[in-house]
């Protein structure tokens, strides 16, 4: 099976390199910005192009969800398999004359971040039972956790990524400024972060809630909101500490 992935960005990299991992062959990188396809075929020793698509058997277009459907018609070949990579969008985004599918790894991609691929969960959807097989089978070859979702199900798998990944890295941020202001080392607080995060794997996130919020410890939270300056970091420490509340009905 020839496999052509499209796009240069922080999935494609990844999604190459674990298929080269687990000895899974890709004929092309193919997309728009040079350097970086560049990049990723001298790591990985994968020819690439920015103007000729070759002809594959499946087409992963890993690419931003702004762009899927401008680029799934530069996929001229009939009755091959394409694939995005999207967490929020239908398979029925692709516009072409060709089986659509989709391949979703649940992970936070950074290309300067190594990844244990065998532990990331693919939701794999298609049209057709037997390309459904041939999805989970090839990313079954890097992990151990793979699942068919539908796009509602994939919908709310996203959301509830958002809410787990991106929420919680903005949260680190805002943390990191206000140890900034403070001259305070943000990796003293790493320790803590690793604690707080292997810590929901034995234990449902409820369960493992601590915090000024969830005891009610109102001198505690009086304290720290006027210790705050940043009006948006107030805003949220404010909404967080109710949702707190509100879920611990206190």
């Amino acid at each position: 099976m020839k496999i052509v992935i499209i796009g240069s960005g922080n999935v494609a990299y990844h999604l190459a390199k674990a298929f080269q991992e687990n000895k899974i062959p890709v004929s092309q990188l193919f997309g728009r910005n040079e350097n970086d396809l560049k990049f990723i075929s001298d790591q990985l020793q994968i020819p690439f192009s920015t103007n000729h698509l070759e002809d594959a058997d499946l087409y992963l277009i890993c690419v931003s969800d702004g762009s899927i459907g401008e680029v799934s018609k530069m996929i001229t070949k009939e009755n091959c398999l394409v694939a995005h990579t999207s967490g929020s969008l239908p398979k029925e985004i692709l516009e072409g004359n060709y089986r659509k599918a989709s391949f979703y790894p649940l992970q936070t991609f950074s290309k300067s971040k190594e990844i244990n691929y065998a532990e990331i969960p693919f939701f794999v959807e298609s049209e057709d039972e037997q390309d459904l097989e041939l999805l989970k089978n090839l990313a079954l070859k890097v992990s151990e956790k793979v699942m068919v979702s539908t796009y509602e199900k994939r919908k709310y798998i996203h959301l509830t990524a958002v809410f787990a990944c991106n929420f919680v890295n903005h949260l680190f941020a805002r943390a990191k400024e206000i140890s900034d202001s403070q001259e305070i080392p943000f990796d003293y607080f790493l320790p803590l972060i690793k604690e707080t995060t292997q810590k929901i794997e034995i234990l449902e996130p409820k369960l493992a809630q601590t915090g000024p919020a969830v005891r009610n410890d109102e001198r505690v939270l009086k304290l720290h909101e006027e210790l705050i300056s940043d009006e948006e970091q107030l805003k949220i420490y404010k909404i967080m500490n109710e949702s707190i509340k509100k879920m611990y009905e206190l």
